[in-house]
């Protein structure tokens, strides 16, 4: 028998690697690109070393070994894309409380009711800037049913966005200087988000590809930077899914490089400002 196909510079077997990236895929259904094998290796590496495991083929025959034990979830947590930060691409923001909100405020008068998804939060920086947005534009939704749901698939992350701490490096990232000031107190050499923003945002776990925690009557959803990592199928099968989930008339936000062409639910593509949104006017299929 011929030894493994091992890359040097990645420190992982081509058999190990594609196997990863089979997994992977099933139980997220996120792509990892052929060439990505150095990726592999520096995420996997402090999950081999935390579960006193000596080299990434060893993790693999674990995980093969038990795909439903603890490394399992840690090694989809550390695969998982969590690229975010505070007001990210900026317009989608300000044309949430200038245009989206109000729409969704004046049609919803009557319950007096507004349900945000924000459905790739990462490590919370998303919702906590619709948060803000909200706190500081449209203060009258603070007395309304408001409810702002924030779902991953990685449970670490979403551990340290619901505790609300940053490092200096996070709130330089996007964060005007001045909410900085108003919603966060530092402690030591990081950063803790106010409480009044924190109780406003309800974190859950979330797999895209399985049950959501998100019910039917969700006013607008926030998925950005999120499809691009999926194949075609899945990324045409979350979109019908979300179509079922936001009310009629409720708005869909996508990273501005994706869009709703060749899904099979029809979205309108609405330019406000200098963002894209995607808005739904029919009644959900069934």
């Amino acid at each position: 028998m011929s030894p493994p196909t091992t890359t040097p510079a990645a420190g992982i077997s081509a058999a190990d690697f594609s196997w990863i990236q089979d997994f992977v895929r099933r139980e997220s259904a996120i792509r990892i690109d052929e060439g990505k094998e150095y990726l592999v290796v520096s995420r996997l590496g402090p999950v081999a070393a935390a579960h006193d495991i000596s080299d990434l083929g060893q993790l693999v025959e674990r995980v093969r070994a038990q795909p439903r034990g603890r490394l399992s979830v840690d090694v989809i947590d550390a695969l998982t894309i969590n690229e975010t930060s505070f007001f990210r691409d900026v317009h989608p923001f300000r044309t949430l409380v200038t245009d989206v909100l109000p729409e969704l405020m004046r049609a919803n008068a009557a319950t007096r009711r507004m349900r945000i998804w924000c459905a790739a939060a990462s490590s919370g920086q998303e919702p906590y800037s619709v948060a803000m947005a909200i706190h500081e534009h449209l203060p009258a939704l603070l007395g309304w049913d408001l409810q702002i749901l924030a779902t991953d698939i990685s449970r670490a992350v979403l551990a340290r966005a619901a505790h609300g701490e940053f490092s200096h490096l996070d709130v330089n990232r996007g964060l005007p200087a001045s909410m900085l000031v108003k919603h966060f107190h530092r402690q030591g050499a990081r950063w803790r988000i106010s409480d009044d923003i924190r109780r406003m945002v309800r974190f859950e776990h979330t797999n895209l590809i399985g049950p959501w925690a998100a019910p039917r009557g969700t006013d607008v959803v926030l998925l950005r930077n999120v499809l691009i990592y999926f194949d075609d199928a899945t990324r045409n099968d979350i979109l019908h899914r979300m179509r079922q989930t936001l009310v009629p008339g409720g708005y869909l936000g996508l990273g501005g490089t994706e869009t709703t062409v060749g899904a099979p639910t029809d979205y309108d593509r609405v330019t406000l400002g200098r963002s894209v949104w995607f808005r739904t006017l029919q009644e959900p299929p069934l």
